[in-house]
């Protein structure tokens, strides 16, 4: 049986990395059926739509995708397509693993951190409120009114929306996800001390679950506090479960410490849909230059085959990933800062993994 699957190359560096990532995949032996479809800047161009709803309509029959990574403008143009995918398809929990693998330039070893992040609240939920318009001036006057506080005319605005139900989905996904991988330790973190209702919601709301699930140890730190301590000894954190802002921050920290985003799978996961992706963004100054690392989608296509319950052949192709690192040789330029003349493309990549996992079946 072949699992149906819909198949989104991105753009920028994304179709290079995704075909890279499904090269590998199909040589696990695993078979599948791709339905492929475009979304942002090259499904405008074709469609007329940044996000057309026959992807929507794909993902939600399929149950599973892979995607390449997607152009979001900064400071102007669409908001990013990736949020709002997310948000079509209430995908609420983003789950980023970050861990150290023999060979790669890192300052750190034996890191092994797991970040979950909330998808669907806080600052990304896209409340805004543009500097000038007349519903800003009439939103800060509401808040001078009841809060007795002033807000400068030339002040652009947004919401931060934290609810009881949406902390309570992600921190128990958090605890679940813990146990059911044999994780022995889940932190909160927030900035409770001073966002007290809204960052104070959601720590209230960890403190109750993490009583249902004595089995786990649970603590929680300020997410300022959680930077410098993950700086100094990451190996003392195991599952991190946070808001939407923090997770995105914290989820690029994490990755940092084990090697960079070329190393950082992920993937965003509803109830019954899961879309898989990398951590890292589209590069379009590095399109079709055959030069960026596939490791982070291919590790995301690791998540995914555990997610379709083939958890040999994941462990099979992680394996093969982890020895083409640790042999140092068919790396791209990331993992040899030191030679980056002896580096190899994109496609190598796939060819140095595939070779290994054929070694492997022999």
């Amino acid at each position: 049986m072949a699992y149906r699957v819909t198949l989104i190359p991105g753009d920028g560096v994304g179709p290079e990395v995704t075909e890279a990532a499904r090269r590998v995949l199909e040589a696990t032996g695993v078979r599948f059926d791709w339905e492929i479809l475009q979304v942002g800047g090259v499904a405008e161009k074709m469609s007329g739509a940044l996000l057309p709803d026959a992807v929507l309509t794909s993902i939600r029959r399929n149950r599973v995708a892979l995607k390449g990574p997607v152009t979001t403008p900064v400071g102007s143009g669409f908001r990013s397509v990736n949020v709002a995918l997310r948000q079509a398809l209430e995908l609420y929990a983003c789950l980023r693993p970050c861990r150290t693998y023999p060979g790669v330039p890192s300052r750190y070893e034996n890191v092994d951190i797991v970040v979950v992040r909330e998808n669907m609240e806080d600052l990304y939920r896209g409340i805004e409120f543009e500097r000038g318009h007349p519903e800003t001036v009439k939103l800060a006057q509401v808040i001078a009114e009841t809060r007795g506080q002033s807000i400068s005319p030339d002040t652009g605005i947004s919401i931060k929306a934290i609810s009881e139900a949406g902390s309570r989905r992600i921190v128990r996904f958090a605890f679940d996800y813990a146990r059911g991988y044999k994780r022995k330790k889940v932190t909160a973190v927030h900035k409770a001390n001073i966002m007290k209702f809204s960052d104070g919601l959601f720590l209230a709301v960890a403190r109750e679950v993490a009583r249902e699930y004595p089995d786990i140890q649970f603590e929680d730190r300020l997410v300022d506090n959680m930077c410098m301590q993950l700086v100094q000894r990451p190996q003392q954190f195991d599952v991190i479960v946070t808001t939407n802002l923090y997770g995105d921050l914290l989820s690029d920290l994490c990755a940092g410490l084990v090697g960079g985003l070329g190393l950082a799978p992920g993937v965003n996961i509803g109830n019954g849909v899961a879309v898989f992706e990398a951590t890292h963004g589209s590069a379009p100054k590095y399109a079709g230059q055959n030069k960026v690392n596939p490791m982070a989608l291919m590790l995301s296509c690791v998540l995914m085959l555990r997610h379709l319950g083939e958890r040999e052949n994941a462990d099979r192709l992680e394996k093969a990933i982890a020895t083409v690192i640790a042999e140092g040789k068919c790396v791209t330029y990331d993992l040899k800062p030191g030679s980056p003349e002896t580096a190899v493309g994109t496609s190598q990549v796939a060819d140095a993994v595939i070779e290994r996992l054929l070694v492997g079946i022999d």
